[in-house]
């Protein structure tokens, strides 16, 4: 064998060697590429997710402030409402 062909047989295993190398980084990319739409998924699932996704949670939760807000706007008016009552009762 001549010393042009033995080298020629070390560049194609150098090259082959490098080829797997970006082989498995690539494989490696896909699988961490899937995992992310997997998690993509999931996230989109718990924020649009009807019943129980984080925007029925804030529609829940301004449904409630609603309720609590009148209430105290009914609650204000009453009292105020018996103050001037007790003021004109004194006077």
């Amino acid at each position: 064998m001549s010393d042009s062909s033995v080298e020629n047989a070390v560049a194609w295993t150098e090259v082959n060697g490098k080829l797997d190398s970006v082989k498995q980084t690539i494989d490696t990319v896909k699988d961490k590429q899937e995992e992310m739409a997997e998690d993509i998924v999931k996230i989109k699932e718990a924020v649009y997710n009807p019943d129980e996704g984080i925007y029925a949670r804030i529609r829940e939760l301004e449904s409630f402030k609603r309720q609590v807000s009148k209430v105290l706007w009914i609650l204000m008016t009453a009292l105020i409402g018996l103050g001037i009552h007790q003021v004109l009762n004194v006077l």
